[in-house]
């Protein structure tokens, strides 16, 4: 039932025999019959002879301020996070120790509770 039927070698179809004639012969016709003028592409945009000279960024003394304070503010955070992460790291390597030890004295003298 779920084998593949394969036709045999005699009633296989050969590259000269194919059951897909080809298509000879066949003109499109036109979606619509109006008259329509070709599309002409635009020209490019004419593209200036000098590069915009770029303003320089000035900073301000207020605007220095800002961003070292944002700075610090960054890296207060960050330093936070992952002073919290090995903190969290350590409390959980030290309770699994303790469990070590307290399950290794249980397993060696089962006898004496």
């Amino acid at each position: 039932m779920f084998t593949p039927k394969i036709p045999s070698p005699d009633t296989a179809p050969t590259p000269a025999t194919s059951l897909v004639q080809p298509l000879t012969g066949i003109t499109h016709t036109p979606a619509c019959t109006c008259h329509h003028t070709p599309n002409v592409a635009p020209a490019p945009a004419p593209i200036p002879a000098t590069p915009v000279a770029r303003r320089a960024v000035q900073f301000t003394p207020g605007s220095l301020i800002v961003a070292a304070a944002g700075g610090t503010a960054m890296v207060l955070v960050v330093g936070t996070v992952l002073v919290s992460m090995l903190l969290a790291t350590a409390i959980t390597a030290a309770s699994v120790a303790v469990c070590a030890v307290v399950l290794r004295s249980l397993l060696n003298r089962p006898n004496n509770r």
